[in-house]
């Protein structure tokens, strides 16, 4: 009676074999696609929140929103945004479309599929920090 030994780790790898799965939560998405986004220009930061930092409490209106959607490896997004006046609007959401999909697929490994833009307003530059364009 011979028994065959147990594949050790590294051969079951190599075979293709794999131990578990990881999950990454929508709401993980969400922080990390509203990360990104503060690092446009032309996005509308509130006024006391430096580049790359997240947005805190507050009023809705005072930011933006993100919501995402993950569904295996595929990631959906919706944003909802302010322009800082008088920022193109094309070049701004091109520029956080491929940003964020960059970032997200970058930070989790998904595949950002989709990501819709909605512009619920402008900002004029005074009220958005004074920053330049």
């Amino acid at each position: 009676m011979s028994s065959a030994p147990a594949a050790v780790p590294e051969e079951r790898e190599a075979a293709g074999e794999t131990r578990g799965r990881t999950t990454i939560a929508a709401r993980v998405v969400e922080k990390i696609a509203t990360r990104a986004l503060t690092e446009v220009d032309g996005v509308h930061r509130p006024a006391g929140r430096p580049r790359g930092l997240p947005f805190g409490g507050g009023p809705a209106t005072a930011g933006p929103r993100v919501r995402a959607r993950v569904d295996g490896g595929l990631a959906m997004l919706r944003m909802r945004i302010f322009v800082v006046y008088p920022a193109p609007l094309r070049q701004v959401t091109r520029s956080l479309r491929a940003h964020v999909m960059a970032r997200v697929g970058e930070l989790t490994g998904l595949r950002v599929r989709q990501v819709d833009i909605d512009i619920a307003g402008l900002t004029p530059p005074e009220r958005a920090g004074g920053r330049p364009l």
